[in-house]
């Protein structure tokens, strides 16, 4: 979220950073306009309400000096005045209330703005290779796409999913199973063992607040599956009736009520990544300069609906609704963070030139950009398979975007005022993404499939996939 007071003294900023990102010159104009004249309209009820309050005081404070002089006259004048007040006082508060609320809104609808540095394009074309690493493996045969190679094997099962789930699940199976086991783990272990990274296991569902805060929401709301609403007190009361727990301790009952009673109405999401959970541990907090930088990661299940991707790699491990993921997520003052995303990428390179993948890197341009990004990273594997490069990693800053919107600040040493953090949050990487490129690469003719070096302990010492 942007700041109103930059977006004041610097309108252009705004506009500049939006016309970058593929606003229309006119249009980004009369958004910026409307967000000043939507604060003036706030500011200016602010001022208006805090005059009304002041007045109130006053004449509350006059009407008992009138009566004391026997001002009659003048004490039932005050009188009618603070009464008017009374009502008036309300009505504005409501108007300033709205304002903020739309205020919010719309910022909350705007991208973050790009960094200088960011090539701009207005779609993938755009973005600019900066790295190739490894070279891409010549076969003796025709490659196979991954979904051939697993259904092949006997071990990877669209069917079985689709009758438990639908379109976009997957049903592992024996050896695929456990390699899948053994990406997730080797990868996690590298980011903490060598990379510095503290291991946290968080929810996987998590809170409106939470989503907002690293910026799914509201925009991204159709992106998301929504879980449901908590229960209110009443049925947590008639929960434990049910069970027959008449019997417990009045109090403890209670208690268990209050806590279901604490989230009545809210709703819940699945995580599309754990950026979201492990970037809100330091929502609304002040740290102090001396944590920083703070760097988490996490191996989870990760949900994403899809929604705009009807008819897109509808077929195999690529886009999934579920998959594993290891994130990467580093809270870090702003003279840190550029420095910080380049140690990011380097980490999520690192874990792909172990398992010997071919790939390149990316810098996105503006129109290729996340949301919440101010510069972003792709790293790009070679299939062989599909004869292409895809996305295994994305590693992004968002400044003090995300911050905003959680309210996460730092306390510099020395310094009375706190400032906003910085976050960044990078794959670390796709656990299936990984194997779709593992399967793909290191692929045998008779259909069985190589298990990388790095993978074998993880393995159990098998060096070799073959069929059922």
């Amino acid at each position: 979220m942007h700041d109103i007071k930059w977006i004041r003294e610097e309108p252009n900023g705004l506009i500049n950073a939006l016309v970058r990102r593929g606003t229309a010159s006119e249009e980004a104009t009369a958004l910026v306009d409307g967000l000043i004249a939507l604060d003036e309209t706030r500011r200016a009820g602010i001022v208006k309400l805090e005059e009304l309050q002041a007045r109130r005081n006053a004449a509350s404070k006059e009407i008992g000096a009138a009566k004391k002089a026997g001002e009659n006259d003048r004490a039932e004048a005050l009188m009618a005045e603070v009464g008017a007040l009374k009502t008036d006082i309300p009505a504005l508060e409501e108007q300033v209330k709205a304002a903020e609320g739309e205020l919010h809104s719309r910022l909350a609808a705007i991208p973050n703005a790009p960094l200088a540095e960011v090539p701009e394009g207005a779609d993938e074309h755009g973005n600019v290779e900066i790295a190739l690493v490894g070279q891409k493996i010549g076969f003796p045969f025709v490659a196979k796409q991954h979904f051939e190679i697993g259904e092949g094997l006997g071990q990877m099962d669209f069917e079985a999913a689709a009758k438990l789930s639908g379109a976009r699940f997957v049903v592992l199976k024996n050896k695929l199973a456990r390699l899948e086991r053994a990406i997730g783990q080797f990868f996690i272990d590298t980011h903490t063992e060598e990379h510095g990274y503290m291991e946290v296991a968080p929810p996987i569902l998590v809170n409106d607040a939470a989503m907002f805060g690293t910026a799914q929401l509201p925009k991204f709301k159709d992106d998301q599956f929504l879980v449901g609403t908590v229960l209110g007190r009443e049925h947590a009361f008639g929960y434990a009736g049910d069970l027959g727990r008449q019997g417990e301790a009045e109090s403890d009952i209670v208690s268990e009520a209050k806590q279901f009673e604490n989230l009545a109405g809210g709703t819940h999401w699945l995580i599309p990544t754990a950026e979201v959970p492990l970037t809100n541990l330091v929502a609304q907090s002040i740290l102090s300069e001396e944590e920083l930088p703070l760097r988490f990661t996490a191996l989870t299940p990760c949900f994403r609906a899809e929604a705009g991707s009807a008819g897109r790699d509808t077929r195999g491990m690529i886009r999934q609704h579920q998959f594993n993921k290891v994130e990467m997520v580093s809270i870090t003052t702003p003279e840190q963070s550029a420095d910080e995303h380049e140690r990011m990428l380097a980490c999520a390179q690192a874990v792909l030139k172990k398992l010997g993948l071919h790939f390149r890197v990316m810098t996105l341009c503006t129109g290729d950009m996340g949301f919440a990004s101010a510069k972003t990273y792709d790293i790009e594997v070679w299939l062989p398979g599909q004869n292409a490069f895809r996305e295994i990693s994305s590693c992004s800053t968002c400044t003090d975007f995300q911050a905003r919107r959680m309210n996460a600040r730092y306390r510099p040493a020395g310094a009375k005022a706190p400032r906003y953090l910085h976050t960044l949050n990078g794959s670390g990487v796709a656990v299936g993404r990984a194997m779709v490129a593992i399967l793909e690469n290191y692929q045998n003719e008779d259909g069985s499939v190589t298990v990388p070096d790095v993978l074998v302990p993880y393995m159990g010492g098998l060096t070799r996939i073959e069929k059922n």
